[in-house]
């Protein structure tokens, strides 16, 4: 039984980053009280993500931070591959306006800037409550509740609260997943990798998209961040260390072909770090009440740019789920949907990424030759070009809320696109936190009744709009899509897809706080 003396939370997330913060704000937005824990006062002062693409920034913009990320970000052109001599091997254009999700493809940012405007987004809600300093030592689950202790890193003193769920958003080193007695199963890479920023003022009149450096002795990575701010990664040799280039004396050798003449005293050396880029995923990313998410649950290298995005992934797929499970609306085992759906695409994703970092780094003389024989032909790979080009992520495998039927060209477990609509707004906003119908055909009265007593959003498709072609292109006349905008189920069935709608109808902030 709860004991009444001890202070008592739905969820609490542990750990602010960028995968805490966003569960946080989807899940305050469903009205949903969270407690969000962190062993540090606020944001962490070094940048570490750089890039996010389209699908993330949807999401960014769900969270209602759209416009303030554009001020402070930077669309990049693409990806080219050079070789050893920096010579261009192969070069993917993204759109730089807009795409199917209506962003940029490609996003550059300092992430401590990002962090900053998340949590102060979050803080705008009135039912969530961020606490620094707070080192979580102890979860123990008992039937219908999870006890969490935390000690105040200030004055060592222990806290106990009890929650119905965990969210471990806490890293690589993470307490939750030890807590969970979780492991991660190793994907067999590790390299050591030397990251500096650098910022000036200077132009350095380089092509405005990542540069991969493909060179099995000394790879690399320069892209440019901000309008004043630029990144290198090289890959560090047997015995070297940060510390021997941790000035722009010592620096200098690695970035001279991007810098040219420009004088040192013109470039501020902002941080020279070693990272380790790895490989993981946890074996399993639940326990009953206790979850896993971003760093917690998979280790991403970063060559694809999807390491931090695959965390807010993970708190977009979770938040409504949890928030219609904590109303009443879903049975807990729809929570099962989590990792059956996360997991495989996040495995996917670290693949690509490995296979860009052994594409960069392999081979010897002989892989460099590959190299110029197949790089200029990657964009004809399906798989590489949705990756490499359009930034388009693999569909979600089937689960209860992923239902698909046979044949190819399958909609469910794919996003829908968020077009701008006749008067001039996006799908997304018309469609809210809800699930939707998106049809070409309008419903009887009575099925258009039955979707809104489910809490659902109807959208007629016009004839010849993006999401009439769209629907054509899947073979279906409608869509059931989900909250996180994923397609449950397609087809030409209206009835059938009216039927397996859900009820959705979770509290708002607004209906808490009058309770």
């Amino acid at each position: 039984m709860p004991d009444p003396d001890v202070e008592s939370v739905p969820v609490i997330v542990v750990g602010a980053g960028p995968t805490g913060v966003t569960v946080a704000t989807l899940l305050a937005d469903y009205g949903i009280s969270c407690l969000v824990l962190d062993r540090w006062e606020g944001v962490y002062p070094q940048p570490r993500a750089v890039h996010l693409d389209d699908e993330i920034n949807r999401i960014v913009a769900r969270l209602g931070v759209a416009e303030e990320f554009a001020a402070i970000s930077r669309p990049a052109l693409g990806l080219q591959l050079l070789d050893q001599n920096l010579r261009v091997l192969a070069q993917f254009d993204r759109d730089v306006t807009e795409s199917r999700h209506g962003f940029p493809q490609a996003n550059m940012f300092d992430q401590p800037e990002f962090e900053a405007l998340l949590r102060a987004n979050l803080e705008k809600r009135s039912c969530v409550h961020i606490r620094g300093n707070a080192e979580v030592t102890d979860i123990t689950q008992h039937p219908g509740r999870v006890r969490l202790t935390f000690t105040d890193r200030l004055t060592g003193e222990d806290h106990i609260i009890d929650t119905t769920y965990v969210l471990g958003c806490d890293g690589a080193n993470s307490v939750v997943r030890s807590s969970i007695g979780a492991t991660m199963d190793d994907l067999r890479f590790e390299q050591r990798w030397l990251v500096a920023d650098v910022i000036t003022a200077a132009e350095l009149n380089q092509w405005d998209g990542v540069h991969q450096v493909c060179n099995p002795v000394r790879a690399a990575t320069y892209m440019r961040i901000g309008p004043a701010r630029y990144r290198w990664e090289f890959r560090l040799l047997p015995g070297e260390t940060a510390d021997d280039y941790n000035t722009l004396e010592t620096l200098r050798g690695l970035i001279a072909p991007w810098v040219n003449d420009i004088p040192n005293d013109e470039l501020e050396l902002v941080r020279v770090a070693e990272y380790t880029f790895r490989a993981q995923i946890a074996n399993r990313w639940r326990d009953r009440n206790v979850f896993l998410l971003g760093d917690a649950a998979h280790l991403t290298p970063p060559f694809i740019g999807q390491g931090m995005g695959a965390g807010i992934r993970d708190a977009m797929n979770l938040a409504w789920k949890l928030a219609g499970v904590l109303s009443g609306d879903f049975p807990a085992s729809l929570l099962d949907s989590y990792e059956q759906e996360r997991k495989l695409h996040a495995r996917i994703m670290i693949g690509l990424a490995l296979g860009m970092g052994w594409a960069m780094t392999a081979g010897g003389r002989a892989g460099n030759l590959l190299r110029r024989a197949i790089a200029p032909r990657l964009h004809l790979i399906p798989g590489i070009r949705d990756r490499l080009v359009n930034s388009k992520t693999p569909a979600l495998r089937s689960s209860a809320l992923v239902i698909k039927g046979r044949g190819p060209r399958q909609l469910a477990g794919t996003l829908c696109p968020n077009p701008i609509l006749a008067d001039g707004s996006r799908l997304d906003s018309e469609l809210g936190d809800r699930f939707a119908l998106i049809t070409t055909a309008r419903p009887p009265a009575f099925q258009h009744e039955l979707l809104e007593e489910r809490g659902a959003v109807v959208h007629i498709a016009e004839p010849g709009s993006e999401l009439a072609r769209w629907l054509r292109r899947g073979r279906a006349t409608a869509a059931i899509v989900r909250p996180d905008r994923t397609v449950m189920c397609a087809g030409r069935e209206l009835s059938a897809l009216c039927a397996v709608a859900p009820h959705f109808v979770p509290r708002s902030p607004a209906d808490q706080e009058t309770q």
